[in-house]
């Protein structure tokens, strides 16, 4: 009868948990906190944040090259008939391979020597280098003069 004219504040002041209930509710507490923090909050395992790194490393990296490919392409003595022949290719693949055959999309300079190289790591890591290349050279425009100039500056990275 005492308890019904007790109010809620006045019950929780006088509560005495256990031990079991206090350890359950603390258990509860971090698997609650756990799960949030890695279903809402954006947490991830180490393997993971390794994983994500490696991969924004490996595009950070193409997309140095395709900026070093385009700027190559541009430097050719030939590089308004070389667009032209380009944006002539309709397909993104052929276009690819147009631009790696050219020899623009390497990692090695033409004449320079290996310590001046960027590293590779794999033939395969940087096989969408000349893709980004050929898509930003594709979106090039000549001006009048002869000299090109990239009409987004954002085309690489955006891809």
């Amino acid at each position: 009868m005492e308890h019904r004219k007790q109010s809620v504040a006045q019950r929780f002041k006088e509560y005495q948990p256990s031990k079991t209930g206090l350890f359950w509710a603390c258990a509860g507490s971090v698997i609650l906190a756990v799960g949030v923090g890695f279903f809402w909050g954006g947490w991830v395992t180490g393997g993971s944040a390794r994983d994500m790194a490696a991969d924004a490393a490996s595009q950070a990296r193409q997309e140095l090259v395709a900026v070093v490919c385009v700027d190559r392409f541009m430097t050719e003595p030939d590089a308004g008939v070389q667009l032209t022949a380009l944006n002539a290719i309709t397909s993104s693949y052929a276009r690819a391979k147009f631009v790696e055959d050219g020899g623009w999309a390497v990692l090695v300079p033409r004449g320079s020597s290996a310590e001046s190289r960027m590293p590779a790591r794999s033939a395969t890591e940087d096989r969408r280098a000349p893709g980004l290349c050929a898509a930003a050279l594709a979106k090039l425009g000549m001006t009048a003069g002869g000299a090109a100039r990239l009409t987004n500056e954002s085309t690489i990275a955006s891809q």
